[in-house]
């Protein structure tokens, strides 16, 4: 398994929008914990949802991407950037 952290930052002006689609996202994102070892929103100076950043476990990149596309913040058009990255834990411990 490879770990991949994804980055989703909000298109400005979107808190209504996050907070509409939040309780599908959480039931989507739920349905992967045994890949999804973090997750959580991004808050603006504020404090106010801005993003998200995730770490999931997947064999390839292709299936981190499916994850991300099929998650419904993403299907309503929430995020104005979605990058994704295969990483190496060095610090910490999941699990």
């Amino acid at each position: 398994m490879t770990t991949f952290i994804l980055f989703c930052k909000d298109k400005p002006q979107s808190l209504d929008l996050r907070m509409a689609t939040r309780e599908r996202h959480l039931a989507y994102v739920g349905g992967f914990a045994g890949q999804l070892k973090l997750g959580g929103p991004l808050l603006d100076a504020n404090g106010d949802m801005a993003g998200s950043v995730l770490m999931f476990e997947a064999e390839t990149l292709a299936e981190a991407e499916a994850f991300s596309a099929n998650d419904p913040y993403r299907l309503a058009g929430l995020f104005e950037r979605v990058d994704i990255s295969a990483m190496r834990l060095t610090l910490g411990k999941l699990g």
